[in-house]
């Protein structure tokens, strides 16, 4: 199947973006070695993708907030069909289809991104400027496009380069190999650190998945993704780390805003009352006056508050009480 659908509209949003810069006036020439007007496009072009998507965004959180109410016949459902594997996986199946969850809804708009991620990878993977005319305008590009794009730079590092870049390929790009490096290098652990955040935000918001698979795909989210970055992430150029940044930064503050305004459901126990979260837990047990245990304190007994004496005091002007008034007279012998 070919994907130059995906390139032609990647180049499209780009170079659209590009010549808005250009239009306003964001000058063509580096200011601190960078060419503003590039990097604005492939900001820009993260904000596009993210508009489209976001209803696809919304329905995400409704789907995990449906998925989170229904973890307790999730559990019933665990409980009875404990060691029958086959049969508690069609009731699950059963069970999502009757209330219209899906648990793949969760990973919908990170499949939905990668097109555009691997279009964006093959779109500036290309740009080099002993690239013959034809190749030169591909996709809709103009020569002079796609020269001054090859020159384009983040603080002298060209967005084409990439922190395994040949020296042929940073000599043909006119590029120090040790500055690429190290701008590619800060990109790469940037881009690592915002995907677990990402992940990290949504799990603390929802919590962790009763079901198997779903706590699996949620590790998976974050844990697997951003070390497997820490390898590949040296094949991609410094565009597409820009692109995955910016996409993780604008992640960040869409998933605060939403998760806002579709607060997690509160979850209820076996007496119908409901369970207070990792947050009230940890208020509760920090409530004034009263003192925390530790884990080995947990199976004694609460002390006693200790009997005020002033309390017990007799007021001033009041008659002593006789504490033998009362008692019966002892039996002579």
């Amino acid at each position: 199947m070919s994907l130059d659908w995906i390139y032609w509209g990647i180049s499209w949003i780009l170079l659209s973006w590009h010549s808005i810069w250009d239009a306003i006036g964001v000058p063509e020439d580096t200011v601190l070695g960078t060419n503003w007007a590039w990097i604005l496009a492939i900001f820009f072009l993260v904000v596009t993708v993210r508009v489209i998507l976001f209803p696809v965004f919304v329905k995400q959180i409704k789907s995990q907030r449906a998925m989170q109410a229904l973890q307790p016949q999730v559990k019933a459902l665990q409980e009875k069909h404990k060691g029958d594997r086959e049969t508690l996986q069609k009731e699950m199946m059963e069970l999502y289809r009757k209330e219209k969850a899906n648990p793949l809804m969760g990973c919908l708009p990170m499949f939905l991104q990668i097109p555009v991620f691997l279009g964006l990878f093959h779109v500036l993977r290309r740009l080099n400027p002993n690239k013959g005319e034809n190749a030169k305008t591909l996709y809709g590009w103009t020569a002079d496009q796609f020269d001054s794009a090859s020159v384009a730079k983040l603080f002298t590092a060209p967005i084409a380069s990439k922190f395994g870049s040949s020296s042929q390929e940073l000599t043909d790009m006119g590029a120090n190999g040790t500055t690429v490096k190290v701008i590619a290098g800060i990109l790469v652990l940037i881009m690592i650190a915002t995907t677990y955040l990402t992940s990290r935000q949504m799990i603390l918001k929802t919590g962790w998945a009763e079901d198997p698979q779903q706590r699996m795909i949620q590790r998976l989210m974050l844990y697997g993704i951003p070390a497997s970055l820490l390898i590949s992430g040296a094949i991609f150029p410094i565009g597409v780390i820009i692109y995955w940044v910016t996409n993780n930064l604008f992640t960040l503050g869409q998933q605060q805003w939403v998760l806002r305004k579709y607060p997690p459901p509160v979850m209820t126990g076996k007496n119908g009352k409901p369970v207070p979260g990792p947050a009230a837990r940890k208020a509760a047990s920090t409530k004034p006056g009263v003192a925390s245990r530790g884990k080995g304190d947990k199976d004694k007994p609460e002390s006693k508050p200790a009997v005020d004496g002033k309390a017990l005091a007799p007021r001033p002007g009041a008659k002593p009480v006789n504490p033998k008034k009362g008692r019966p007279a002892k039996r002579q012998g």
